[in-house]
């Protein structure tokens, strides 16, 4: 029978299993052939081919993996493989804060290119509006510049609800993916999303300012949208993996030549330069991209995020 994975670890998996029953699985043989190269064979969000347990029926083989729409990949430093976050989105849910903790736009920036690569629809979630950092200048620019170039920003706070209606409309009927540093109120925006879901909330390091890891594997949830928010229906429902927090978001995928790719405001303007696709985008003279920038219509916060990850790509060292 076929399968949907919910989470899983150490080879055990969580599966929803067309029959309507859930059972815990493991990958027969322990090998996964679809998932060769990865740090994790299998993601929330997948679809599994499985053999039920002869003896104990809640308990079942995975034999095969169905192909995927999508996959949301990252590389972990960790164990130097790829990494699936989740698989088979309608949509990527970006999540930052303007403080508490502090706004990082580079890790936007990077998890856009990443969904930019293979091909899904990112959204930018700024939870934590109502903080006073929110009104900041430099803040406020950062998200007009991801506006302008047309990624959708949804500003909301989980404690006075700002926002939390036009998420909930926009994730109806949909496969999302939260992701998103430590500390970003993740699962305090599921549990206004719908009331029945419960997921334990973090604070943040008092000596650091920063979030401390409340989930600690990636979770395929069902949710029932909370009434108020979807103009009084009791039907609305949407489908939220939330990941674990992150500190530091790499690429997976992408070389430090092609990343302009992936930066979308970019492409009108490759192969245009005087060095045509060789161009570094660096300091050549006629580079049609340092052009943009000196008339604004590649902002220069864009461009130095672009340079940043551009750097840190050849050399193999990251920031956060």
């Amino acid at each position: 029978m076929n399968g949907l994975i919910l989470d899983g670890s150490k080879n055990v998996f969580k599966v929803e299993c067309e029959d309507g029953q859930l059972r815990s699985c493991s990958i027969k043989g322990k090998i996964l052939r679809a998932g060769k190269g990865y740090y994790n064979p299998l993601a929330p969000g997948d679809i599994v081919f499985l053999d039920e347990d002869s003896i104990e029926g809640e308990k079942g083989m995975i034999a095969g993996l169905s192909e995927r729409k999508n996959e949301f990949v990252r590389w972990n430093v960790k164990k130097r493989q790829p990494q699936v976050l989740a698989a088979n989105l309608d949509c990527l849910l970006i999540v930052t804060t303007p403080d508490e903790p502090a706004f990082k736009p580079q890790f936007i920036d990077r998890a856009l290119a990443q969904a930019e690569c293979q091909n899904i629809t990112p959204v930018v979630v700024c939870n934590k509006y109502d903080l006073p950092a929110a009104q900041d200048s430099a803040f406020q620019d950062r998200l007009a510049d991801w506006e302008r170039i047309g990624y959708k920003v949804i500003r909301s706070s989980a404690r006075t609800g700002e926002g939390i209606e036009e998420l909930a409309l926009f994730m109806e009927n949909k496969l999302c993916a939260f992701v998103g540093k430590s500390g970003v109120g993740k699962s305090s925006i599921i549990n206004v999303l719908d009331n029945s879901v419960v997921l334990k909330t973090g604070s943040l390091s008092k000596k650091y300012g920063k979030g401390t890891h409340t989930t600690t594997k990636g979770t395929l949830i069902h949710l029932q949208l909370n009434e108020s928010l979807v103009g009084g229906r009791k039907d609305a429902v949407a489908d939220i993996i939330d990941t674990p927090g992150v500190k530091t978001f790499l690429l997976n995928g992408i070389s430090a030549e092609n990343l302009a790719l992936y930066y979308r405001e970019f492409f009108p303007f490759l192969g245009k330069c005087s060095f045509g696709m060789s161009c570094s985008h660096l300091h050549e003279k006629g580079c049609a991209v340092c052009r943009a920038v000196e008339e604004g219509a590649i902002s220069a916060a864009r461009y130095e995020s672009w340079k940043h990850t551009f750097e840190e790509l050849e050399s193999g060292t990251w920031g956060d």
